[in-house]
C-alpha cells in the first residue's frame, strides 16, 4: 500500500529545499517527522506539512498503521518561476527570479528495492 501528497508551487527554491529533504529519505514516519521539527529551516516546515499530509492519506484512505509506515519516495521538482524586477545601479533593470518548488512525498507499508 502506498499513499502520497504533493505541494504545489512551495514558495522555496528547489536546490534549498533537497538538502533537508535528503536529511530523511528512506526512513521510518516518526523518525523523519522528529528530524523534520528539529530542523530550523523554511524547507523543514514546508516538507513537514507535505509529510502529515501522507500519513494522513494513508491511515484514513488505505487504513494503513501508522507506526508501520516509511518514506519509500520523496523529490523535490522544479515549479514555476516568477520574474521579478530588482533595481541595479546607474538607472538599469536586473531580473530577480522567484523560484518555487513541487515537493512529493510518498509513504508505504514496505521499503521499496532500489
Amino acid at each position: 500500500m502506498e499513499a502520497y501528497a504533493i505541494h504545489k508551487s512551495a514558495m522555496i527554491a528547489p536546490r534549498k529545499a533537497r538538502m533537508t529533504l535528503d536529511l530523511i529519505r528512506g526512513k521510518d514516519v516518526h523518525t523523519a517527522q522528529g528530524i523534520l521539527n528539529t530542523t530550523n529551516t523554511k524547507a523543514s516546515r514546508l516538507i513537514l506539512k507535505v509529510l502529515n499530509s501522507a500519513i494522513a492519506n494513508a491511515v484514513n484512505n488505505n487504513g494503513a498503521d501508522e507506526n508501520s509506515l516509511v518514506i519509500s519516495e520523496c523529490f523535490i521538482n522544479p515549479g514555476p518561476v516568477y520574474k521579478r524586477i530588482k533595481f541595479a545601479s546607474r538607472g538599469n533593470v536586473d531580473r530577480r527570479d522567484k523560484r518555487t518548488s513541487h515537493i512529493t512525498v510518498k509513504v508505504s507499508d514496505q521499503v521499496k528495492e532500489v
